[in-house]
């Protein structure tokens, strides 16, 4: 398809994107969105946790959202986009993905960017359980590379998905990974690097004999963090053999369900790769929109309904 021009224009001091970032990020708050939490069971035993919220009336519709790199179901981009669909007769689910509920997780496995598996299951359960037969997918960076990854690898898709809309997503993980370790990101990989060695603190209680202190303490950088943790639980060689294998780029060609793409040119986030212009130009499913502005999932608008919000409504409505 071709390239959309986008229409999005906020205000002047959105308008850098690392203000947008962290407004959205630490500041921006939603409410009135009311969630009730289902946990399912995972075919290795492990645990998801869902956090539904439903429309006033009764409907066939539903909004699957995955959150980005540490986030949860209660991260307010993950809210905003709950209550816009709940608003117009949607149902929605936040998915938690694994250890990210507030509740350790039982398996040595985490999340990671490309851990489709678990997404897959999460599908087959609600498909199952539920009546459903309008499903959409919005993900959110490392939730939207999941989702991307997903529909290009995926040979059937549930006949109940029809659409999919993604926020700022590192489709190339090498590329996002080395502009987050860029000086001007100091302050986003210093938080993530914080956060997920809490976790891998976590682990090693868990599982000693898999993680020792030296292997803890070797961890310095986010790489490091892939290359001690997420290459060697999830079956990889390296960190950046997980970023090769776990990136969405190479998939995008083959998605086969109408699918937006949001990123910003200002995200600070994202390398040059991160921008598909060819695949979309080659693929009539696949719809990129490459707005000035928005920073990383930071995309500010009137009334506190994000732009990115009333494009996926947008979009999802005029299939």
């Amino acid at each position: 398809m071709p390239i959309i021009e986008s229409h999005y224009k906020p205000k002047f001091i959105f308008r850098n994107g690392h203000i947008s970032t962290i407004y959205s990020g630490l500041f921006r708050k939603v409410e009135g969105v009311t969630q009730k939490r289902e946990r399912i069971t995972l075919p290795d035993s492990d645990f998801i946790d869902l956090d539904w919220s439903h429309a006033k009336a009764p409907t066939n519709q539903l909004l699957i959202i995955i959150h980005g790199l540490e986030g949860n179901a209660q991260r307010h981009y993950m809210l905003g986009s709950a209550k816009i669909a709940n608003q117009n007769g949607i149902d929605a689910v936040c998915i938690n993905l694994r250890g990210c509920s507030g509740e350790v997780n039982t398996s040595f496995q985490s999340y990671h960017s490309g851990k489709t598996d678990d997404l897959a299951s999460v599908l087959n359960y609600i498909t199952s359980k539920y009546s459903y037969d309008t499903i959409y997918l919005n993900g959110f960076s490392l939730g939207g590379n999941l989702i991307l990854k997903y529909l290009g690898e995926t040979a059937k898709l549930p006949k109940e998905i029809k659409a999919a809309v993604t926020v700022s997503v590192p489709v190339y993980l090498k590329g996002s990974l080395q502009r987050l370790m860029a000086s001007g990101n100091v302050m986003y990989s210093t938080k993530f690097l914080k956060d997920l060695k809490e976790k891998l603190k976590q682990k090693q209680q868990q599982f000693p004999e898999k993680i020792n202190s030296s292997d803890f303490n070797s961890v310095k950088t986010l790489k490091d963090f892939d290359d001690v943790y997420t290459s060697k639980a999830h079956g990889f060689k390296d960190a950046y053999d997980y970023y090769q294998k776990s990136s969405s780029l190479q998939y995008l060609k083959h998605i086969s369900i109408p699918t937006l793409l949001i990123n910003a040119q200002n995200d600070s986030f994202l390398s040059k790769e991160c921008y598909p212009i060819e695949a979309a130009q080659q693929n009539p499913n696949l719809y990129l929109e490459m707005p000035k502005y928005g920073g990383h999932v930071g995309f500010y608008d009137e009334q506190n309904v994000y732009y990115s919000e009333k494009r996926m409504l947008q979009f999802i409505n005029n299939l």
